[in-house]
């Protein structure tokens, strides 16, 4: 049996490609180098990717039996979910507003955010997450702000324990850094205590880094040189990485998040 590409987009591809078999109907379409566009629903593909990595040998059997298991029959009725069985499942995620290129802003359920960003949502199952649409709003009577409220909610039990690695530059800047690696480490920027506790580290209010879905760097407010040198490496890691949010830092103050695309100093090239 041949095995699937280790490369994310063509693995992505490939996926789709299966699918595309299976279910002739539906219309697909490859939007990230992990991430498919199933009939207007967003289809996040890390942990099926993760599940072939670990078993390459088995890899199309793997993608063979999740896609079966995904879309076969009745198995999936995402758009007639409860909000009883969804509410505890409803996740927050920041996404540039460029995702309007692919999806239909009047279709996703979401709220505007800084720096070019809104906050999306997402219903995290166990084999995939999806995206939750202005249909199931309307069906479950919530608005965007209701929705917004129990998602911040379930982040903050998502992982109670966070492990937060706090180091210190040549420069003389501090940076905390949060990496779970469970699809939410970005969307962390949405905890309530996130200033309360961070704050005393960081010396006070201080900016965080989400270049990607899977980076969250919170850094000291100076010195200038060390804030230069990580907003280079933001701009960087911005252009190269998977799920790309934004380039600018984001200001954490104890009265909310605000953006700084205007008031950081400009970076040097890299």
């Amino acid at each position: 049996m041949p095995t699937m590409p280790r490369e994310p987009e063509a693995f992505a591809e490939a996926v789709a490609s299966m699918l595309r078999k299976l279910q002739p109907e539906f219309a697909i379409d490859l939007v990230g180098p992990r991430e498919l566009l199933v009939n207007g629903r967003r289809l996040d593909l890390e942990n099926l990717y993760r599940m072939v990595n670990h078993e390459p040998v088995r890899g199309q059997e793997i993608v063979e039996h999740y896609l079966d298991q995904l879309f076969a029959g009745d198995s999936l009725q995402i758009s007639s979910m409860s909000i009883d069985f969804a509410r505890p499942r409803i996740m927050p995620r920041i996404q540039p507003v460029s995702i309007f290129r692919h999806l239909s802003r009047e279709q996703v359920a979401h709220v505007p955010f800084v720096n070019n960003t809104v906050i999306v949502f997402v219903t995290d199952l166990p084999q995939m997450t999806v995206s939750i649409t202005t249909e199931q709003l309307v069906r479950w009577k919530l608005c965007p702000e209701e929705l917004e409220l129990i998602s911040r909610e379930n982040l903050e039990g998502y992982a109670p324990e966070l492990e937060i690695q706090v180091v210190e530059s040549k420069e003389g800047g501090k940076a905390a850094i949060m990496s779970q690696h469970d699809g939410y480490d970005a969307a962390r920027l949405l905890l309530d205590g996130l200033h309360g506790r961070l704050s005393s580290q960081l010396g006070g209010d201080f900016y965080v880094a989400t270049p990607a879905r899977d980076m969250f760097v919170a850094i000291s407010p100076g010195p200038e040189s060390f804030v230069k040198r990580l907003r280079t490496r933001v701009e960087h890691d911005y252009k190269r990485l998977p799920y790309p949010i934004s380039p600018d830092f984001f200001y954490v103050t104890r009265d909310g998040v605000a953006g700084t695309a205007e008031d950081l100093p400009e970076s040097e090239a890299a």
